[in-house]
C-alpha cells in the first residue's frame, strides 16, 4: 500500500511539474538588431588567450565591426545609436556548452520532456536540430551565466545521432540554428561493464566479454557507410547511410564517446581504418594518459565536466581538476563540457567548473578559451564565433565579475548576434516574489 501511494505521489508531482512547465511565461525572444552598440572602456577577453584592458567592442547588424585598445583607436560616439560603458566590467565571447541535452530536455524525471533519446542503436540520421525546445525553461538560467550557445546532443544507443549547434535563443529551433548536423555521436563500446552485486551492495565491474563482437558489429556498420559514401547516384536512398556521408567527405565531425585508455586508442585507430577527416574524443578521463595518440592524430577532446569524481580508486583524487592543465601543457586542442546528471539545468555552472581547473594548473584566459574559442574550434564554427574579434558574430555578454567565480561572477548584459536578451528567467522571478512577499527585501 505504501509502494502504490509513493507511485501515485510521484506522478501527481511530474504531472504538476509537467503542467507548470508548459505555461510557465517565458522572455520573449530577442529582435533582430538594428542599432549599432559600443562597449567601452571595459576588460575584454577575447576567448583567444588575449586580454584587452581598456577595450572598445563595437558591433552592427550582428556583426563585430570594432575591437581594440581604447588607447590606440580614435573614436566618434556620435556615430554609435547606442553606447554602454563597461568600467569595471568584464566582456567575455558567449560561453559554448558542447555535449550538452540543453534545449532536449526539461524535467529528467518525467520522461515526457525528454527528446534525445531515439529507439534503436544505429541511428546517425536521428537530428537533435528539430527536437530542440525554445520554450524549454532551462536556457533562459543558463543565459544569466553567461552559457549562450549549445551542442544539441543526442544519447542512447550506439550511434546516438546528429548534434547541431543552437542559440539560447529564438521562437523556434529554425530561428535557434546556427549551424545544422555538425557531427555523428558514436558511443565506444566500453571495455569494462558493470554488474550490481547484491551481497557487496554496489557494483562490481567486469570485462565486457562482448567487446570484441560489437567492435566488429560497428566496423562492419562503418564499412558499409563508407562504401556506400562513394556511391553518386543512389536510386533509392537509405538515410541511415546517407546521414554518414559527411564523416567521410569532412564536412561532419566524428564524436567518439570514450573514457579509457584502451578505448580511446581503439577508437582513433578505427576512424583511421575507415578514413574518417575529423575525430574528436568526448569524455577523455583517461586522455591524459595517451598524449601521445593523440596529438600525432590532431584529435581534440571535449573533457568531462571538471566537478567529477576519479575513474579509478587508485587515480589521484584530484586527477578530474587537472586534466585539463595536462593536455594545455601538451598542446592538445580540448574544451570543457558538462555532460552527465543534470547535465542541461547544470550547464550554467560551466564556467565554475572551468574556474576550478584554474586552481590545478590553467591560467584564467587558457580557462575562457575552454569554454569558448577552443570549443568554436572543435565544433567547426570558429569563424564565425567563440572569440571576440572582428567580423565575427557579436555574440558575447558583461559581467560585472569574473566568469570563472561564483561568488562574482553577475552578467548584466548579453547578446545573440547583437541581439540583446532579456536576461530574466523563472527563478529570478520567483526569487524577487518571495523576496518581496516576506519582506526580506526591506530588512
Amino acid at each position: 500500500m505504501q509502494t502504490t501511494m509513493k507511485k501515485v505521489f510521484s506522478i501527481l508531482i511530474s504531472i504538476f511539474c509537467f503542467t507548470n512547465l508548459c505555461f510557465a511565461q517565458q522572455p520573449i525572444p530577442a529582435k533582430k538588431q538594428t542599432k549599432s552598440i559600443l562597449l567601452m572602456n571595459g576588460t575584454a577577453h577575447l576567448g583567444n588567450g588575449s586580454v584587452i584592458q581598456n577595450s572598445l567592442v563595437g558591433f552592427k547588424d550582428g556583426k563585430i565591426t570594432l575591437i581594440g585598445d581604447a588607447k590606440n583607436v580614435r573614436i566618434d560616439k556620435s556615430q554609435w545609436d547606442t553606447t554602454i560603458n563597461c568600467f569595471g566590467k568584464q566582456i567575455y565571447p558567449a560561453i559554448i556548452a558542447a555535449n550538452s541535452t540543453l534545449g532536449l530536455t526539461d524535467l529528467d524525471a518525467v520522461r515526457a520532456t525528454n527528446d534525445f533519446n531515439d529507439v534503436g542503436d544505429y541511428n546517425p540520421h536521428v537530428r537533435s536540430q528539430i527536437a530542440y525546445n525554445t520554450d524549454s525553461k532551462i536556457p533562459p538560467t543558463t543565459r544569466t551565466n553567461g552559457v549562450l550557445i549549445a551542442q544539441a546532443t543526442p544519447r542512447g544507443g550506439v550511434i546516438s545521432g546528429t548534434s547541431s549547434i543552437m542559440s539560447m535563443d529564438g521562437w523556434n529551433w529554425m530561428d535557434a540554428t546556427l549551424k545544422t548536423d555538425d557531427g555523428v555521436h558514436l558511443n565506444w563500446p566500453s571495455y569494462y561493464s558493470r554488474n550490481w552485486n547484491e551481497n557487496a551492495g554496489f557494483g562490481m565491474y567486469s570485462q565486457n566479454k562482448d567487446y570484441d563482437g560489437q567492435k566488429q558489429v560497428l566496423d562492419k556498420f562503418f564499412a558499409e557507410s563508407q562504401a556506400y559514401s562513394k556511391l553518386s547516384n543512389v536510386s533509392e536512398k537509405n538515410l541511415r547511410l546517407e546521414a554518414m556521408r559527411g564523416l567521410f567527405s569532412g564536412t561532419k565531425n566524428l564524436y567518439i564517446h570514450a573514457e579509457l585508455l584502451k578505448e580511446i586508442t581503439e577508437a582513433i585507430t578505427f576512424s583511421k581504418k575507415h578514413g574518417i577527416a575529423h575525430v574528436v574524443i568526448v569524455g577523455g578521463s583517461d586522455s591524459w594518459k595517451c598524449i601521445e595518440i593523440l596529438k600525432k592524430n590532431n584529435i581534440a577532446v571535449m573533457l568531462n565536466r571538471v566537478h567529477s569524481l576519479p575513474l579509478r580508486d587508485d587515480d589521484d583524487i584530484d586527477q578530474p581538476y587537472k586534466t585539463a592543465a595536462q593536455l594545455q601543457e601538451a598542446g592538445i586542442l580540448f574544451c570543457i563540457q558538462n555532460a552527465g546528471d543534470m547535465e542541461a539545468a547544470g550547464a550554467r555552472n560551466l564556467p565554475f567548473q572551468a574556474g576550478t581547473a584554474v586552481a590545478y594548473g590553467l591560467t584564467p584566459e587558457q580557462a575562457i578559451a575552454a569554454i569558448t574559442g577552443n570549443t568554436a574550434k572543435i565544433l567547426g564554427i570558429d569563424n564565425v564565433m567563440g572569440t571576440l574579434e572582428y567580423g565575427k558574430d557579436a555574440s558575447l555578454f558583461i559581467s560585472e565579475g569574473d566568469v570563472l567565480d561564483i561568488k562574482t561572477n553577475n552578467v548584466t548584459y548579453a547578446f545573440i548576434q547583437g541581439k540583446k536578451l532579456d536576461l530574466r528567467n523563472e527563478q529570478q522571478e520567483l526569487y524577487h516574489r518571495y523576496e518581496e512577499k516576506y519582506g526580506i527585501k526591506n530588512k
